[in-house]
């Protein structure tokens, strides 16, 4: 049945800090446990993929367009992060910014990108959808769902903008979602931190939730500990200075309110190690 269209509301060694990508990778290895929490650290590149992983990070989310929340990254940067890391890889379905009301071409886009993102290596898949009325659109995940299969799925953050999150995530148990982000409705993991311990009694076990939004060295264990989550979802970056003499201040490449091209985001391993320092030191 046609969906109703909706109105928007080599032998090549590879290197990455003298790290070499053509080591062999370790089966299932579970990394990143700081006993007993799961730290997922969102990357948009190679360099803060593997910076996550060398600073404990057990998941990796990738992503691009970080300024806009995460939007689905090329194959290219997924088939070289994969050379480059041993930690899982979930891959963001996610084909524009804006809001999380999809067309049935944007749908099509969407498996296209998990199909690739399947041949490609991806360990999992993050993406969510929503009606115009702010529910989850379950006619839209359903299809999606059976094209990850049988990799885990988490719902993205486009669960901070539903109509009623309790009842939204009974939604997700009964579509089987494994994991669910969020960061509690509101602007951030701290702020919503009551919702996100709600939502976590009422999930039992039957999905994980898994707080993030403006996790920082400062929120992490008033986060971890008053919300009983197992895992939680962080950037941990830092501003690194481009390596360009030659700059032309005169021109951006984006809109005027984004980045400067001369200042780059990337994860920072220090801040990593000192999340999953603060994780470990709670229990």
């Amino acid at each position: 049945m046609k969906r109703r269209h909706r109105k928007r509301g080599s032998g090549t060694e590879i290197r990455v800090n003298g790290w070499s990508a053509d080591r062999k990778r370790r089966p299932e290895d579970p990394g990143g446990m700081a006993d007993g929490f799961l730290m997922e650290v969102c990357v948009d590149s190679v360099e803060s993929a593997v910076n996550a992983e060398r600073g404990g990070a057990g998941r990796i989310e990738l992503c691009a367009g970080l300024m806009e929340g995460g939007t689905t990254p090329s194959m290219g940067l997924l088939q070289v992060v994969k050379q480059c890391v041993r930690v899982p890889v979930f891959v963001m379905i996610r084909p524009r910014g804006g809001d999380f009301l999809y067309s049935d071409r944007e749908l099509e886009v969407m498996k296209a990108d998990i199909r690739l993102a399947k041949l490609h290596g991806a360990d999992g898949l993050v993406f969510g959808a929503l009606t115009e009325d702010g529910r989850i659109d379950t006619e839209l995940c359903t299809a999606l769902l059976a094209l990850c299969r049988p990799l885990p799925v988490t719902f993205h953050r486009a669960f901070d903008m539903v109509h009623d999150p309790l009842v939204a995530l009974e939604t997700l148990v009964a579509l089987g979602f494994e994991r669910v982000l969020t960061s509690g409705c509101d602007s951030s993991a701290l702020e919503g931190l009551p919702l996100i311990k709600r939502l976590t009694e009422q999930a039992k076990g039957r999905i994980v939730v898994v707080p993030g939004g403006g996790i920082t060295e400062r929120n992490l264990q008033r986060i971890l500990e008053g919300s009983g989550a197992p895992e939680f979802h962080c950037s941990a970056r830092s501003a690194r200075e481009s390596g360009m003499k030659f700059r032309n201040s005169s021109v951006a490449m984006g809109a005027s309110l984004s980045a400067s091209e001369y200042s780059i985001k990337v994860a920072d391993m220090a801040k990593v190690r000192t999340l999953n320092a603060i994780a470990k030191n709670i229990l």
